[in-house]
């Protein structure tokens, strides 16, 4: 797969050296904290990883440093709306139409059809994670770690005291709940909704993890570490085009205008990038610019696209 971009795997790893080496002693920007020392985090920490459809692993730099998901995790919740509802009924409560406001905007809605405007703010993933199926709350979260495991080929732990700490300071997200269910846009008890949230964000990964799945996501749905399919391949074209549109938030047209590939970041420092048939991409750096995208991860995927011709619209 590494051939189609026309480059050695040999050169191909130079090259992700290279990007490491030329980007770490980027220092700007924010690190993105629920709570004062609760934990450690190193400005400096910086992980590339790459994945193909075919299975082939690239990584460089600080790849096996935990994180938490964050934001990148509406992606994978949207898919399992999608799975558990079907397309048309999901957009009937959730929109797709990008929007320049921040990803936790405190609310935003269709004038007429009081839709949250996409499922990549924080607004429309609260909507979709009241879609999740399940008999109870232990149930509903089960499902979505087990869902997680499709996608990385392992399971995988929400992190507690980063719950804990997103839990007790979720006014804004209680302000979204209200206004949504006020709108008919969400129904039954908040907090459920609202705690099966901030756990889907709370869950724990590395750049290798993210890369996988971003390669599943490329491969049509099937994970090409293990063979197993993570989600039906009618709904990747749903995910792909919102990650493309909306998945950088406010910063997504210039995105689009510069990168050109689906993305997803998180305020963890992660970001996910799928080139479809052929790899997904995993950058993982704290420092976060004003839009809560990392500033590091941008840059490597700037000069990814660049170099590789990654863009959709670059024949």
């Amino acid at each position: 797969m590494i051939a189609q971009l026309h480059v050695s795997p040999t050169s191909f790893i130079t090259d992700l050296r290279e990007l490491h080496r030329q980007y770490l002693p980027l220092r700007q920007g924010k690190i993105y904290v629920s709570e004062p020392d609760l934990v450690e985090i190193n400005p400096d920490w910086f992980g590339i990883c790459i994945v193909t459809v075919d299975g082939q692993v690239y990584t460089v730099g600080d790849w096996e440093q935990p994180f938490l998901i964050q934001s990148i995790s509406k992606v994978f919740a949207y898919g399992m709306a999608l799975s558990d509802w079907g397309r048309d009924y999901v957009v009937s409560r959730v929109d797709v139409e990008p929007t320049g406001d921040a990803y936790n905007s405190l609310i935003k809605v269709e004038e007429n059809s009081k839709r949250p405007y996409n499922p990549m703010v924080n607004t429309g993933a609260i909507a979709i994670t009241n879609l999740i199926e399940g008999k109870g709350p232990a149930h509903r979260l089960n499902r979505l770690l087990e869902m997680y495991r499709r996608y990385v080929g392992h399971r995988v732990f929400v992190d507690t005291p980063s719950l804990v700490s997103e839990q007790t300071a979720g006014d804004r997200n209680w302000a979204i709940a209200y206004l949504l269910r006020n709108f008919g846009m969400i129904s039954g008890e908040i907090k459920q909704t609202l705690d099966l949230y901030l756990q889907q964000c709370s869950v724990i990964i590395n750049c290798h993890d993210l890369a996988v799945m971003g390669a599943t996501l490329a491969n049509n749905g099937v994970n090409p570490m293990t063979g197993e399919q993570a989600i039906h391949s009618d709904y990747i074209k749903d995910l792909l085009s919102v990650m493309f549109t909306c998945g950088m938030y406010d910063f997504a047209g210039e995105w689009v205008y510069k990168v050109g590939f689906p993305a997803k970041s998180g305020v963890g420092g992660g970001i996910i990038g799928v080139v479809p048939g052929v790899m997904g991409i995993a950058v993982f750096s704290p420092p976060l610019d004003k839009r809560g995208n990392s500033i590091r991860g941008i840059k490597v995927c700037e000069e990814l696209s660049r170099r590789f011709g990654l863009h959709i619209f670059q024949s």
